[in-house]
């Protein structure tokens, strides 16, 4: 009997697809939604703002003199590759909020600030955040308040608008260095950052793998990508730096977690403890989704079309 998705995992390498989907589904008429897709109002999280975030702070301490943490320079992967991780606890809490209006915090800064060394206690990495000079903090704090003020007004948004019946979207990539064999090891790759899921996401996920070659992703991240604060902070228009697509995009392990898990399924844990997450995969090694980061109005019916058959086939699947 078909049902509605509870909270969908919209995974793939960077520039697969993920966020123009997330731009098509939130276009959608409800009832084509729902009829069509399995889809109730859909809410949607995202860990790349957080990335985008923590590079941030790395880039305002290194103005002010001091060491950066989180990553060595603008172009380089996490120095802590356990922060994969933290991202996951990150949205496990923004999980928690939906259906709560929240209230601002004194300072939005502050309030990140705890937030990203609770999340690395929870991976076991050290609270770098807390550690830093008194003064240095509140100079820090400063310095981000109004960008992380922004950030913090979004989320607000998103969840107070939760109501029962909605589809929770929660997008995030994983990978790991290209040429790496699989397994992948931990925290690189989805095992790893699956299992760092809450077990109320997990109980009630499904997953949509957005597929694409590795090589077709980085193609794709240097079209879409935009100099400067318009594309860093955007879900549609950022660019990977090109070291970390290799060291930690450059091989992907959801394929060989779906071949794992039957075709139809990614297994997170082993034995009777092991949780098993309905899987359907949307090909998109031949573009469907490039267009969508254009104006709806400029959208051609052709490729909407195209767009849309496939994904009532993907999502037929996940709801058979």
């Amino acid at each position: 009997m078909n049902r509605t998705i509870d909270t969908l995992l919209l995974l793939a390498l960077p520039a697969s697809g993920k966020s123009e989907l997330r731009r098509y589904l939130a276009h959608l008429e409800p009832e084509i939604a729902e009829t069509d897709l399995h889809l109730g109002p859909t809410v949607q999280l995202d860990d790349y703002p957080y990335v985008h975030l923590m590079r941030r702070i790395g880039q305002e301490l290194q103005a002010m003199g001091e060491p950066p943490i989180f990553f060595r320079d603008d172009a380089t992967p996490f120095a802590e590759p356990r922060d994969w991780g933290t991202l996951v606890h990150l949205v496990n809490e923004d999980y928690q909020l939906l259906g709560i209006s929240p209230e601002r915090p004194r300072s939005a800064a502050g309030w990140l600030f705890d937030r990203i060394d609770r999340a690395r206690l929870a991976v076991g990495a050290a609270p770098d955040l807390g550690r830093i000079d008194a003064s240095v903090r509140d100079r820090l704090e400063q310095a981000l308040e109004s960008e992380v003020g922004e950030a913090w007004e979004e989320l607000a948004v998103v969840a107070a608008s939760w109501r029962e019946g909605d589809t929770v979207i929660i997008e995030f990539a994983r990978g790991g260095p290209d040429g790496a064999s699989m397994p992948l090891k931990p925290p690189h790759g989805y095992t790893y950052s699956l299992g760092q899921l809450s077990p109320e996401i997990l109980s009630r996920a499904t997953i949509l793998y957005v597929w694409v070659t590795p090589e077709e992703s980085r193609r794709r991240n240097d079209e879409r990508a935009r100099p400067g604060r318009d594309g860093d902070a955007s879900i549609l228009h950022h660019g990977v730096p090109e070291a970390v697509m290799l060291g930690e995009y450059g091989s992907d392990d959801l394929p060989w977690l779906i071949e794992q898990g039957g075709g139809d399924a990614v297994r997170i844990g082993t034995g009777d403890a092991a949780t098993v997450i309905p899987t359907a995969v949307f090909d998109n090694r031949t573009d469907h989704t490039s267009f969508l980061r254009t104006d709806p109005e400029l959208w051609s019916q052709d490729q909407v079309g195209a767009l849309h058959e496939e994904l009532r086939n993907a999502f037929g699947k996940l709801t058979a």
